[in-house]
């Protein structure tokens, strides 16, 4: 009778029950043999499963933002991803290379991170903690290069990068000094061929780009030394590629410049993200200090203030994808909400909002991808309906390319007291002015409200951009610049390209059709806060007030510290820019 087979590489045989001694030898190589092919079709389902699940989380609505954040493959075992990873590299990659993450602290549609990926056999992901940028302070004023809000806000960014990668086989090497000084030595200690990272447009960051590559030509290995690749990718919705012009001809109205990328660009597909991204290099991390933890505030030198009021930011790509989630595909039934320029306050606000600065700080930090944006609302449209809300979405990021494109253009201009066109005004830097206005104590209302609330939260809406930057330099007179580095300091969403490109708009000196653009504060409390529900959220001693009064107090609040320029609401009102009555606004980040 049969007792039990195996299969030979070449034929099968049968063993049978009287066979004693052939059986005990060959019943002993086929369980082996059993058992190897048993766990290969296990892994080869396993792998079946897992990029269904990937495939899966990139499609599907009812997916939860957790389920998206972590990924199915988290589940396997450190080895299996190691071995993916090693299998799935393209042929030629090969050695270590370090992948530097800037103002891109995401894994989802990282161009830089994927060409690393490909074109190596380890990876070393390294963030340094430059001194100029949490220690340093702004150029003209002196303010803080950092506030305590933002750099809360990248440590949980960073704290979120580093499980992603960990996650994937990789980790995140972190290093407190000037890149010029980190990456070099690295290289030279890992025998790194290239240091991959995102390019950067404004001065301080294309100075930072100049010294590493210097440091990196002082290291000699094999006759050649560490280069630093750049890659654009990413940090815009359009390639710089792919625009109808070039950098330097870029049109200097911001219409022309989307009716033409509207009408002539496409937006490139996101990067694919590989199930698995290690190795790291084989070497023991303990003269670099190991694989420490986030630098806690503390670290920093700084303080972290709780606060109960405002809406609560919480830094990292998985908050960032919850966010999209929650918003094309959780919140929205049927159709979409913009509130990009409402005054929104309180936390049970937040879910109901994504577009215009509300993304921001994810966009700013890199956690969030404009192109993984785009192709949410283009999966949106075709599941669900395209509305205008869609569009103004997409809007707000055309604003946040134009911006980035117009800092190559203009160089260093965007921070200068003129600006792009060189204005000549007499602007004042009167202290105890601005204090008032940074403190917000002001005597009106909306303007306090605001800047109650950013330096409360780091957030501020885009309405309320475009008012506070009125009241600064119109009716203040007050140099922008005081107002701009203000902003640098406090702001989640703080981006060079974003944050002065929008000082420059308001304040007359950059690319404005409109050089006297002037917002009447009684005009815009009597539009967008009609019954001061804003004002006493904030300023708790309105409250008590007749709804009518909150925004215009009186004797009931404290005097104001200048008066308008125009006290008729009638004259100059925000009529510029106004191709949103739809919703268009000043501020874009």
């Amino acid at each position: 009778m049969l007792r039990w087979w195996r299969r030979d590489v070449c034929n099968i045989r049968i063993i049978r029950q009287g066979d004693a001694g052939v059986m005990l030898v060959d019943e002993g190589q086929a369980i082996i043999i059993s058992v190897v092919l048993l766990l290969l079709l296990l892994l080869l389902l396993l792998l079946l499963v897992v990029v269904a699940a990937a495939a899966a989380a990139r499609r599907c609505p009812g997916l939860s933002a957790r389920e998206i954040a972590s990924g199915c493959w988290q589940r396997l075992p450190q080895a299996l991803l190691l071995l993916i990873a090693a299998n799935a590299r393209q042929k030629g990659g090969g050695g270590v290379a370090i992948v530097w993450f800037r103002n891109d602290l995401r894994i989802l549609d990282n161009e830089a991170l994927m060409t690393a990926w490909s074109c190596s056999s380890a990876l070393l992901p390294v963030y340094c903690v430059d001194p100029r940028c949490f220690f340093g302070t702004t150029h003209y004023f002196g303010f803080p290069k950092t506030g305590a809000l933002r750099a809360k806000f990248l440590m949980e960014c960073l704290s979120d990068l580093k499980k992603s990668l960990i996650k994937r086989g990789l980790n995140l090497l972190i290093q407190n000094g000037k890149p010029e000084d980190v990456l070099p030595s690295l290289a030279k200690q890992f025998g790194a061929h290239t240091v991959f990272a995102h390019k950067e447009t404004c001065s301080e960051e294309l100075l930072v780009e100049k010294l590493v590559i210097k440091g990196l030509q002082q290291v000699v290995m094999n006759n050649s030394s560490p280069k630093l690749q750049l890659v654009w990718g990413g940090a815009t919705m359009y390639h710089v590629d792919d625009l109808p012009f070039t950098p330097q001809s870029i049109p200097d109205v911001y219409t022309q410049f989307r009716k033409s990328v509207e009408s002539k660009c496409s937006v490139r597909s996101c990067c694919k993200l590989p199930v698995a991204l290690g190795p790291l290099p084989r070497r023991e991390m303990e003269e670099f200090g190991g694989w420490v933890t986030v630098p806690s505030l503390e670290d920093l030198g700084l303080h972290d203030s709780k606060c109960d009021r405002g809406m609560l930011f919480v830094g990292g790509e998985s908050a960032a994808l919850g966010r999209v989630y929650e918003y094309f595909w959780k919140k929205a039934s049927t159709t979409l909400e913009y509130l990009n320029e409402s005054f929104i306050f309180g936390q049970g606000f937040i879910s109901r909002v994504f577009a215009g600065s509300i993304k921001s700080p994810w966009l700013a930090s890199g956690c969030l991808s404009p192109r993984y944006v785009y192709e949410e609302v283009k999966r949106y449209e075709k599941e669900r309906l395209a509305n205008d809300s869609t569009y103004w979405v997409l809007f707000e990021l055309i604003w946040r390319d134009y911006f980035r494109f117009i800092s190559m253009k203009y160089g260093n201009s965007i921070f200068h007291l003129g600006g792009p066109r060189k204005v000549v005004s007499n602007w004042s830097q009167d202290q105890s002015l601005f204090d008032c206005w940074r403190e917000g104590q002001t005597g009106y209302p909306l303007i306090d409200a605001n800047m109650k609330e950013l330096s409360t939260t780091g957030f501020m809406s885009n309405r309320g951009r475009q008012i506070v930057c009125s009241f600064l330099v119109r009716d203040m007179g007050v140099d922008w610049r005081m107002g701009a580095e203000w902003f640098e300091t406090c702001l989640l969403d703080y981006d060079p390209c974003s944050n002065y490109g929008n000082w420059t708009y308001g304040a007359g000196v950059g690319n404005d059709p409109r050089e006297d653009r002037y917002f009447s504060i009684p005009k815009q409390a009597k539009t967008y806060d009609p019954e001061g529900e804003y004002v006493s959220y904030w300023l708790q001693q309105l409250s008590s007030l007749p709804k009518e009064r909150r925004n215009f107090p009186g004797s009931s609040y404290f005097k104001q510290v200048v008066p308008l320029k125009f006290e008729n609401t009638k004259q100059r009102p925000d009529t510029g820019r106004n191709e949103r009555r739809r919703g268009k606004s000043v501020y874009r980040n």
